[in-house]
């Protein structure tokens, strides 16, 4: 009988999330607290934890990042990395990726990627390199740049006081497993791609556009040199101050002994990590608009600032509904599959790259599901090597930055095939995705 009733659960939370999934934007936020809604009045579960801390740090970084946008300073970043770019027009597959990496690790959202594609994309095609090979592992290494920067939605949730955070890991663990082990990833992915379909010139789709004028290899070279930004210097300003909020982030996470301690009740307290990311890009915030000149209306109507919100509804539904479900019939997990996931823990790294798929969001992932891996016991720091695993969602080519990148490469290489699932992302993908696992685990062995 119980396990027909949490197996019904189960169905009713999977139907939920594919349904908020599908209407998207904030659609899984609310039908994730739909689900709440059932498994508290109709079932009786106890509600689970709010994401309160996940959701704060979302508001405060975003908030950073999206007057970093308004000051220019965004578009600057991307003039600098074009003009990178196009000096190693031959290395675009290695440096492309790793420019995108780069972007989202500081920045903390896979957005910004969009618009270093258009010009990975045009140097490619350029240097009559198949865009497919760079364009594919920069989309993929885009959210792996999510799973292992400081200030990102995904690793504030690993680090919160209710996962993680309070079991001993910190977020300088994070860094130390989760970097090497995304570059390694990368350039592994890269070095395959080299070899991935045919060279530019013998491709019959380029050809094709070639032949009929929709590719004209001049206007596009002339275009690409336009789209070098020359901003002024308040753009370089709000740069510099997202930046040295990034970096404190990093001291006070790496060294917890630095942060502000208080006494309560005769007992010394340090000051948690989720109120010290707030606390500095709120600032940081503070500095853009004081020294960038950042318009503040131009920031809440930004990209990066909707993209931050939508984010936020559907982790407080959706990451509500999954510790409420988790919690509820936490002793039946831990009796029927505890011993099997404890034995093979890649198990669970599977049951996150397929939640991911439903969630398209790696940080309600880690809501999700992590609190079902703390309970049944799986090592922490082996949930942090898994911890790439959330960025599953490259499955099924739908998420923006995949579309983005298949609009902008123009001679027609980076595409989706007949079958839909053999599509230009998926090598790159399950490379990444097992090598930055396994490499992540050779870390966890060395600590």
């Amino acid at each position: 009988m119980i396990t027909t009733m949490v197996l019904i659960q189960l169905a009713i939370v999977l139907a939920l999330i594919f349904i908020g999934a599908r209407v998207g934007s904030i659609g899984l936020g609310i039908y994730g607290m739909v689900g709440v809604f059932i498994l508290v009045f109709i079932f009786g579960l106890k509600p689970g934890k709010l994401p309160i801390d996940v959701m704060l740090i979302i508001v405060s970084v975003i908030t950073a990042a999206a007057s970093l946008q308004a000051a220019g300073g965004l578009d600057y970043l991307v003039g600098v990395a074009a003009r990178f770019l196009r000096r190693h027009p031959q290395q675009i597959t290695y440096y492309g990726p790793l420019t995108t990496w780069l972007f989202c690790l500081v920045a903390g959202t896979a957005h910004t990627s969009y618009s270093l594609l258009p010009i990975i994309s045009e140097i490619a095609k350029n240097s009559k390199i198949r865009p497919e090979r760079p364009l594919s592992v920069a989309t993929i290494a885009a959210s792996l740049g999510i799973t292992g920067s400081p200030v990102s939605a995904a690793t504030a949730a690993i680090i919160s006081t209710d996962l993680l955070g309070g079991r001993g890991i910190e977020l300088k663990d994070i860094l130390i497993i989760c970097i090497p082990a995304s570059l390694i990833a990368i350039l592994v992915s890269a070095f395959v791609q080299n070899f991935v379909g045919k060279e530019l010139e013998d491709d019959p789709e380029y050809q094709r556009r070639v032949r009929e004028g929709i590719i004209n290899p001049e206007a596009d070279l002339r275009k690409m040199e336009e789209m070098e930004s020359h901003p002024s210097k308040y753009a370089r300003r709000s740069v510099w101050a997202f930046l040295l909020g990034v970096v404190l982030v990093v001291i006070f996470g790496s060294a917890p002994s630095l942060r502000p301690s208080f006494m309560v009740d005769g007992v010394k307290n340090t000051l948690g990590m989720p109120e010290t990311i707030e606390i500095i890009m709120m600032s940081v915030a503070a500095l853009i608009l004081l020294f960038g000149k950042a318009n503040i209306k131009k920031a809440v109507e930004g990209n990066v600032f909707a993209a931050g919100m939508n984010a936020m509804v559907s982790i407080f539904g959706i990451a509500w509904m999954g510790d409420t479900f988790f919690n509820g019939n936490l002793e039946f997990f831990k009796s029927h599959i505890a011993e099997v996931v404890t034995q093979y823990p890649f198990l669970f790294a599977i049951a996150l790259f397929f939640m991911s798929i439903m969630l398209f969001s790696q940080a309600a992932t880690v809501r999700t599901l992590y609190p079902l891996g703390i309970g049944l016991g799986i090592s922490p720091l082996a949930l942090v090597a898994m911890f790439p695993a959330v960025n599953g969602y490259f499955f099924i080519p739908n998420y923006p930055t995949e579309v983005a990148a298949i609009n902008f490469d123009q001679t027609g290489t980076t595409r989706i095939g007949k079958y839909v699932l053999n599509h230009s992302f998926q090598l790159s993908g399950f490379i990444t995705t097992f090598v930055s696992i396994g490499v992540g685990y050779l870390i966890m062995q060395m600590l």
